[in-house]
């Protein structure tokens, strides 16, 4: 580990981000700088990552530097007493080491160049009916539960209610650090196996619900979408009834007609705030879509998406006969299901970070090997 250290330097590039967060800090000086509260609002958040990554890794090599002054006064030590007491405080030190090591290792995994990026996540119920819309909102409160652990923004942007349990799709808008780069593991299909609370005979059902997240992209990034390209639908928007149901039509439907892309927003009363809304949310597919073909022309892998239904999933849930929870493509099971559908997704997420950087290595050395098969539970 301590080797792997030696390298995190030239990993996190830690004399390019303190020099741009000097460049922030001039910028900040500048007449008129908090003037355009939009841009300097960018430019914080930027400040905010970069000064997270420096400040990790100058932990780290604090650590490192202690760690390596206490093993030297260790073996220098000619009471035994001493020694071992120094030792101690250098285990103590080595703990505090691996725990910030695990912190900047992520970091680094998180290297995207919009990783960093808000996520605007999707979720929609597959085949099962009731089953699946019921699925579909137990996964919208695992994710939800994961964003309130890490203190993340969670906007509902379009939400659409089941027949009679549940929810059709519900799309929202995660407002985070490294909110895309974390959440992206969940991109896929999701399988539930448990003992149906709708079947009065209790017999065990199989339902499914995709998820699809994209980043949140920005001005800074150039997506051209034609007005000849868009069909703009308004209409009204539904809710719980009184005073949460719009009198006007302010619900948005966007379609991209060149790739089939439709997206709505319904979450604001004003018909122009939903349009940008949409708009955002339409740019952020539109984007995840040119990196989907990247991906695919580079791995030569599919290039569509897979059906709602059996033998697509990434991970099963299974809640009877047994519980486990298992990733198809990192192989990682958790035996404790309930407490990742509370949203205990971290290892999760850091499991498919290191797939993915494994499957890169495997591809530059000319070994596939690492993109294994799902298997069933």
């Amino acid at each position: 580990m301590m080797k792997s250290f030696l390298s995190c330097g030239g990993r996190f590039d830690i004399d390019k981000k303190s020099n741009r967060l000097e460049e922030i800090n001039q910028m900040e000086m500048m007449e008129g700088f908090w003037e355009d509260s939009e841009h300097a609002g960018k430019i914080q958040k930027e400040k905010s990552i970069l000064e997270s990554v420096v400040k990790t890794y100058s932990t780290l090599y604090q650590s490192y530097e202690d760690f390596d002054v206490l093993c030297e006064m260790a073996e220098g030590e000619s009471d035994n007493t001493s020694a071992e007491e120094t030792a101690k405080e250098a285990i103590s030190i080595l703990d505090q080491f691996k725990s910030h090591f695990q912190v900047a290792e992520q970091k680094v995994l998180l290297s995207d160049e919009v990783d960093p990026n808000n996520a605007i996540v999707s979720i929609n119920a597959g085949a099962g009916g009731t089953e699946s819309c019921d699925w579909a909102s137990m996964l919208l409160r695992m994710i939800s539960r994961w964003c309130e652990s890490k203190k993340f923004k969670v906007q509902v942007l379009d939400h659409q209610d089941g027949d009679s349990a549940g929810i059709k799709s519900a799309t929202l808008q995660v407002t985070g650090d490294y909110a895309y780069g974390l959440l992206k593991s969940e991109t896929g299909v999701h399988r539930l196996v448990r003992i149906s609370p709708f079947d009065s005979n209790a017999r065990r059902h199989t339902s499914f619900a995709s998820v699809y997240v994209s980043p949140e992209v920005d001005d800074t990034i150039e997506i051209e979408i034609a007005d000849k390209d868009l069909r703009i639908d308004v209409y009204r928007a539904s809710g719980a009834g009184g005073q949460h149901v719009n009198t006007t039509d302010s619900a948005v439907r966007m379609t991209h007609l060149p790739t089939g892309t439709v997206v709505t927003c319904q979450s604001e009363r004003s018909q122009h705030k939903n349009r940008d809304k949409a708009m955002k949310v339409l740019r952020s597919r539109l984007y995840e879509l040119e990196l989907e073909k990247k991906r695919a022309e580079q791995a030569e892998i599919e290039s569509s998406k897979q059906e709602i239904g059996w033998g697509a999933q990434i991970r099963s849930y299974v809640l009877h006969p047994y519980k486990m929870v298992k990733d198809h493509r990192t192989k990682l099971d958790v035996g404790n299901a309930e407490k990742v559908l509370d949203g205990d997704l971290d290892q999760f997420m850091d499991a498919y970070l290191r797939w993915v950087v494994m499957g890169k290595l495997a591809k530059e050395d000319g070994d596939d090997t690492h993109e294994l098969d799902g298997d069933e539970i």
